[in-house]
């Protein structure tokens, strides 16, 4: 009897693996992309509402998390990278994971409306949809362009948080969906390069294992050449300026240079040096993201006291 509750208690949820269910990093991005959106909108939004909009679209996200690591246990059991996660190590059951990932969904979504209003809580209920069964139970299995089309569902927050500001969508908050609809394939793809045969192991047809890892190279360059208009457009809409403008240069500048550089490496070089730079670019693409939307709050912070924006 002590032997079998030793057992049962090593495989006890704890509250960390609740909170794992969640993808944590994905929702500091979904709430960080969100807050940027809301603030720069050209509505002005009481700092109550504000909050409590932020906190709905982070519980939103974290559903998507749940419903993710629900569908996907199969697959995570097989890949090194994600056999550590709550259920395929055994400690959350999937049905637990279903139903808080459920009752997430619906609790968000419906706060979402009441705070702000009901066309931000639709559109986060459809980014949720989009996330678990437009991606996760059937692009992600289907075919390689399931993080092309799939990336839409990470490209959503900024224009939740613009409609909780405004109601609606417009050229601002399209550009800045277009900004992370293009920057997540090569991000992703990156992390793909030094995965080795996870997906190939777990039958998901991403690019590495359908077309190889020279034509993923060459696709990542491809997108990183198309991100940089994008982000030259946000730059000169009316939520950019001169700091906007100055860091898309300077980053795109940087991001093509290592994609060029990936673009180049021999793939046994790559394997030799343990994939060193295709890791630099994974890592830096992160920093991309984070510091572009950082240049829009800068911006948006002086135009407030008139020393910004174009």
């Amino acid at each position: 009897m002590s032997d079998l509750s030793a057992i049962d208690h090593g495989n006890e949820a704890g509250f960390g693996d609740y909170v794992q269910l969640l993808k944590p990093r994905v929702m500091s991005l979904v709430v960080f992309t969100a807050m940027v959106g809301l603030i720069v909108a050209p509505v002005h939004v009481h700092p109550f509402v504000a909050f409590a909009a932020i906190l709905f679209i982070a519980l939103g996200g974290g559903a998507s998390g749940a419903l993710n690591m629900w569908y996907d246990a199969d697959i995570d059991r097989v890949m090194r990278r994600t056999q550590a996660r709550p259920i395929p190590a055994g400690r959350v059951q999937p049905g637990e994971a279903l139903a808080l990932g459920l009752a997430l969904s619906g609790i968000s979504c419906v706060m979402l409306g009441l705070a702000a209003n009901w066309f931000a809580g639709a559109f986060l209920a459809f980014t949720i949809f989009f996330y678990v069964v437009v991606y996760t139970m059937w692009l992600k299995r289907l075919t390689p362009q399931n993080i092309v089309i799939g990336g839409a569902a990470g490209a959503f927050p900024p224009m939740i948080g613009w409609a909780v500001a405004t109601g609606g969508v417009s050229v601002e908050s399209l550009l800045m969906f277009a900004l992370i609809f293009m920057w997540t394939p090569p991000h992703f793809w990156a992390l793909c390069l030094f995965m080795k045969d996870d997906y190939s192991k777990a039958g998901v047809p991403m690019l590495t294992v359908t077309h190889g890892r020279a034509a993923t190279r060459r696709h990542i360059l491809v997108y990183t050449l198309l991100l940089a208009p994008v982000a030259a457009a946000l730059a000169l809409s009316s939520i950019g300026g001169p700091v906007v403008l100055a860091s898309a240069v300077v980053l795109n500048a940087l991001f093509i240079r290592g994609a060029i550089r990936i673009a180049r490496r021999d793939e046994a070089v790559a394997e030799a040096d343990g994939y060193k730079a295709e890791k630099a670019f994974f890592k830096f693409s992160l920093a991309y993201l984070f510091l572009h939307f950082g240049a829009l709050l800068v911006e948006k912070s002086l135009t407030g006291f008139g020393l910004g924006g174009w």
